[in-house]
């Protein structure tokens, strides 16, 4: 099976896991000459940093898409990130403003999977939640021949684009 799960699911009542971020300033660098008067003594070890990876494309695009459909960014930033009718899906989903924050809660991508649906090209699903309510997001992601990925459908639940004839 291709369906793969990308974030962590965490418990009520853990902390998440600890944020190692690369683009902190470290300690200062050790003294490599001893203070008149004083005995050198050997620095304590650098602590480890992990090297932090680079998003998933299955995680970008879903906040990218969740910061256009609850109105924090303008539709028109993901032109260049859409290929088809994908921007046009997007544009009406966004129009009716389905995850627009309600009652104070901003709405927050939970979990993300994704189905390789062919090479290059991957069906992904997000769960979003706002306060109490739990809703759920398709899109599909193509691999471009610029090795760029894009995003080809997007849907929600809810009433669909109506089908348009290419005339």
């Amino acid at each position: 099976m291709n369906k793969v799960m990308t974030r962590i699911k965490h418990r009520p009542g853990t902390r998440p896991p600890v944020r190692y971020d690369t683009r902190r300033p470290g300690r200062p660098p050790a003294r490599t000459t001893p203070r008149a008067g004083r005995p050198s003594t050997p620095s304590s070890p650098a602590p480890l940093t992990r090297p932090v990876p680079p998003p998933r494309p299955t995680d970008r695009f879903a906040d990218l898409l969740l910061a256009v459909l609850s109105g924090r960014r303008p539709v028109h930033s993901m032109l260049r990130h859409t290929a088809g009718r994908a921007y046009d899906e997007l544009a009406w989903l966004a129009e009716r403003g389905p995850l627009r924050a309600t009652h104070g809660a901003h709405p927050v991508v939970r979990d993300i999977g994704y189905y390789v649906a062919a090479p290059g090209a991957l069906e992904v699903f997000a769960r979003i939640a706002a306060g109490d309510q739990l809703r759920a997001m398709a899109f599909r992601l193509e691999h471009g021949p610029d090795h760029r990925w894009r995003c080809t459908a997007v849907e929600l639940g809810g009433p669909k684009l109506p089908h348009q004839d290419d005339d």
